[in-house]
Formats: structure tokens, sequence, C-alpha cells
């Protein structure tokens, strides 16, 4: 008799969701679904990597070795704190954005512009830039964290009507000052709120790789106390778990994250929802040490297959977020009405 799915037996309310398929479906388990998703991958970074090769090797090889390690940091940023984001919310219709980031990094390219002006917020936009924005983000976050889960009115409810209200005041800043800017700085300004993993420098990509890594071995040293984040605060604090402990620390991880992947390839609201969403259907396994690999190894595939395609079939070199975004969102349409409640 197999056994039962604890964590989908053990949440209440409108939050919980169906169970993912079982491999007994398809003859796979998790880990034989992750290396065929894996092997496809590699498949794509192959093609991506050596196929229309125009000119030297030597040459064009760097610059497409730069953009994978990109593409790959941006899906490893995204996937996993969005699927951390849906366990400690206990929410599968949100992402991160909703707590403000995309606004926040939006505000602050447009304030740089307004008091800099554009010419030297080009200049200066590299290492020592991402890792200012970085910072800056991650500090306003923790903060915001440590206020909410401290005070008495707390919670994740509070969490998100906060975030929402940000959101919406730095939108509004950031549209005032984008109205007095001249048209040369606005066209500048542009340029850095769209995702833009081909700008990303080379220098860039090794403390983007240090901190993916640190990140991601917390997270994976978690995945069981996520685990058990899935069944709800009261079922988690008996079983032993601190939850708001917990909570607190993979809210600021998820912070980092999604800090670091809007500072260096600018905002991307629905791509780790996409594929969050996805993963949760291919895992085979509702356990984050299925879903989390999962998540990310379908973001980078849909990253550099898209690119490729788009690059090398339809000659449509830096569509691939716009087009990632706007799935996303009829996905997130689709979801939210079939469910007809953020739930």
């Amino acid at each position: 008799m197999p056994h039962a799915d604890p964590a989908q037996e053990a949440r209440t309310g409108p939050a919980t969701t169906p169970p993912p398929r079982r491999a007994g479906r398809t003859g796979l388990d998790w880990r034989a679904r992750l290396v065929l998703v894996g092997a496809v991958a590699v498949v794509l970074v192959a093609c991506f990597l050596f196929l229309f090769v125009k000119g030297p090797l030597s040459f064009t090889l760097p610059r497409r070795a730069t953009f994978v390690g990109a593409m790959a940091v941006v899906a490893f940023t995204q996937a996993v704190a969005t699927v951390a984001f849906h366990t400690v919310t206990g929410n599968r219709i949100l992402s991160p954005s909703i707590i403000g980031f995309d606004s926040l990094y939006v505000l602050m390219q447009t304030a740089a512009v307004f008091a800099l002006g554009g010419a030297t917020v080009q200049r200066a936009d590299g290492l020592a830039g991402t890792v200012a924005q970085t910072v800056l983000m991650v500090v306003l976050a923790t903060l915001l964290y440590r206020w909410l889960f401290t005070s008495r009115r707390g919670g994740i409810v509070t969490l998100l009507l906060v975030g929402v209200v940000l959101g919406l005041a730095f939108d509004s800043l950031s549209s005032f000052l984008q109205r007095l800017l001249s048209p040369t700085e606005f066209d500048v300004l542009q340029l850095d709120l769209f995702g833009r993993m081909g700008a990303v420098k080379a220098e860039e990509l090794p403390l983007a790789v240090a901190v993916c890594a640190v990140v991601g071995v917390l997270v994976w040293r978690r995945r069981d106390r996520l685990d058990v984040l899935l069944l709800g605060p009261e079922h988690a604090t008996a079983l032993g778990s601190s939850h708001r402990r917990e909570l607190t620390t993979v809210l600021v991880l998820v912070s980092v994250l999604v800090a670091f992947s809007t500072a260096l390839a600018g905002p991307m609201t629905f791509f780790g929802f996409l594929v969050a969403t996805l993963a949760y259907q291919v895992a085979g396994d509702w356990r984050h040490r299925a879903v989390l690999p999962m998540a990310f190894l379908l973001g980078f595939a849909t990253l550099v297959g898209g690119q490729f395609v788009l690059q090398h079939v339809f000659s449509a070199n830096g569509y691939l977020t716009i087009l990632l975004e706007g799935v996303g969102g009829l996905v997130f349409l689709t979801l939210l009405l079939r469910k007809k409640a953020l739930t």
C-alpha cells in the first residue's frame, strides 16, 4: 500500500494544493526525472555554445559561456527563491516580487539616474554597483522581516500586505521621477529596467556563483526543515521546529537571492513562478530534495533553449525575458482564475 503524502494530509485551509503526480504514472521516480531534465539541459548548453558559430571559436566561446553562466545564475536564484517563498507562505500563487523587490529595484535605478545622470550611472554599472544594490535591498528586507516577525501583529499576511503597499508606493514615486527625466536619460534608464542577462559581465560571475553556492548550501541543508514547514505553523511547532526562526531565516535567504538576481539581470516578475509551477508537476515528489533541483534545471533549460531558438531560428535576440514574462503571466492568471483566490 503506497504511503500517503504527509504534507498534503496535514496542511489545512485554502492554501492546500493538489498532490503532485506520482512516479507510478510515468514509471520514473524523481531521481530519474532529474537525470532526464539535466541531460536535456546539457544538450541545450552544448547546442548554444557550439552551433551556428560565426568567426573564431576562441572569440565566440567565452562570450557565449558568460551568457550561459548568467542564465544559470538567474535560473538558480529565481527558482530556489520562489520555491522557498511558496513553502514559507503556504501559497503557490504568490511570488517573491509581491514583497516589492522589483519595484524597489526600479525606484533605485530611477533615483540614481535622476540624481546622478544617465552617463554617471552607466559608468558605475558594474560589480560595485551590483553589490551596492544587492546589499541595500537585503538590508531593507531584513529590517522589514525583523519588524514583522518580532511584532505581535507580524506574520505572513502582514508581510504580504506591507509588500503590496510598498510596491505601489515605489511604483508611484518611480513614475513621478521618470516624468522629470530628459528623453536621453529615460532611454538609459529603460535599458536597466528589463532582464539583461546578455549584458552581464564576466567579472561579475564569480561573485554571483559564490553567492548562489553559499545560499544554495544553506537552503539545501534546510530541505528537511522546509518539508516540515509545509505542514503549517501548528504541526511544525508540534514536531519541534522553531517555526518563526526558520521562517525568518528562509525569508532572508530568499531576499538575498531575489535581490542579487534583480541587481544582476533586472526585474523578472513571473519567471520564477513559471519554473516553480512546472517543477511541482514534473518532479514526481513533493519533497524539496526533488523540487528544488528540478526547478533549477527546468529554469536553466528554459532559458538556454529559449535563447537558442530565438537567437538562431527567429533572429529575435533580446526578447527572451519579455516572452517568458508573458507566458508566466498567463500561467499566473490561469491558476488564479481556477482557484478564484490568492490561496
